[in-house]
């Protein structure tokens, strides 16, 4: 049998350049593919021109072919237009999750097969580890830039034909690779942005979008009493505190966004805590849910290390309740259980019943 087929999903950067390196360097038969999902116009750094034309410029170099594929219409549907659609109902989307699910690992993926390919890898910072006939999908080495928070949809259907060569490497290392190739991207920087909003400017980005969004209401606290105006549900985040406009003897957050009476709820920082949150669309990586309560450590941000927390499964459904209170838990992010290094489950954090 001859090498295995890898689809390495080249973005123009860094981290995806590295991959496809060393997946060379491991013996595997290597095809490059960039999805364009968005208008050639855009201008945004990770996903404009310029990145088709690094992505185009690494493989030549690594000697790969190199292949650019049209996705714009799946990524409005799938990944666009529900972020736009959560603001206005009042939640906090998490459009990188969505795009995991549906472009890079669902799109691609039907690209990657039709080309005959065994694999698709990508430049992710996260591990996969098959144990007793199990695949089993681990926080990366670096910490740092662990990206399997991102990926709690992942199933055993897909972890048997994906590949992340960097879940062992430091962001430092990686560069280092594409360095001692000679690619040009090897000192390119990453991006802070969404990819389809510019400069994260994300009420610009309604406004422009969805004018809908901007819905003048009142401002309360939870008792109800009137405390100022808003411009809309749709341009506050849970936690927020800045630009609220209201004076108040001490410090107002967010607490709530009550998009169908048209309400931003404000309380104070301790009203702003809790320690449970409330997960629906929950999907387990094994592919089978526990019957039992289950201990770990519990994630309901990006940017936050995990902390002790017990998962109470219920259906499709699920509590996380946390030993200690966790700041601004916003309905519309992801809330994730992890033992150990090991991610075990994940959903969408759903808006409290009461």
């Amino acid at each position: 049998m001859g090498n295995k087929t890898v689809v390495v999903g080249l973005s123009g950067g860094v981290d995806s350049s590295a991959a496809a390196a060393l997946l060379l360097d491991a013996g595997y038969e290597v095809i490059g593919v960039t999805m364009r999902h968005l208008p050639a116009e855009t201008t945004n750094s990770c996903c404009g021109l310029e990145a088709i034309v690094d992505a185009r410029r690494v493989a030549k170099k690594l000697g790969i072919p190199h292949h650019l594929v049209d996705v714009e219409e799946p990524f409005l549907e799938k990944v666009i237009r529900p972020f736009e659609d959560a603001y206005l109902e009042g939640l906090t989307p998490n459009p990188c999750a969505l795009c995991n699910r549906n472009i890079k690992f669902g799109a691609m993926w039907d690209w990657a097969k039709s080309q005959g390919a065994d694999y698709l890898a990508t430049g992710h910072y996260v591990r996969i580890r098959e144990r007793d006939g199990l695949y089993e999908l681990l926080r990366a080495q670096d910490h740092q830039k662990d990206q399997s928070y991102l990926m709690y949809t992942m199933g055993q259907p897909d972890l048997e034909h994906l590949l992340f060569p960097l879940g062992d490497l430091t962001k430092a290392e990686s560069r280092a690779i594409a360095e001692s190739r000679g690619l040009v991207t090897a000192h390119k920087p990453d991006s802070q942005e969404l990819c389809f909003v510019p400069k994260n400017d994300y009420q610009g980005y309604l406004l422009d979008h969805r004018p809908e969004a901007q819905k003048p209401g009142d401002i309360v606290d939870r008792a109800g009493n009137h405390l100022g105006a808003h411009e809309g549900v749709a341009f506050y985040t849970i936690g927020q505190r800045r630009g609220l406009r209201i004076t108040t003897p001490e410090p107002r957050y967010v607490v709530g966004l009550n998009a169908a009476a048209n309400q931003v709820v404000v309380g104070t920082r301790e009203e702003a805590l809790n320690e449970v949150a409330s997960v629906a669309s929950v999907n387990y990586v094994s592919g089978q849910a526990p019957d039992l309560p289950i201990w770990g450590q519990g994630k309901v941000r990006y940017n936050m290390e995990p902390a002790p927390a017990r998962w109470i499964p219920d259906g499709q459904a699920a509590r996380l309740e946390f030993e200690d209170p966790q700041w601004a838990i916003s309905p519309g992010q992801i809330a994730v259980l992890y033992q150990d290094e090991v991610l075990v489950a994940g959903g969408k954090i759903a808006k409290p019943s009461h």
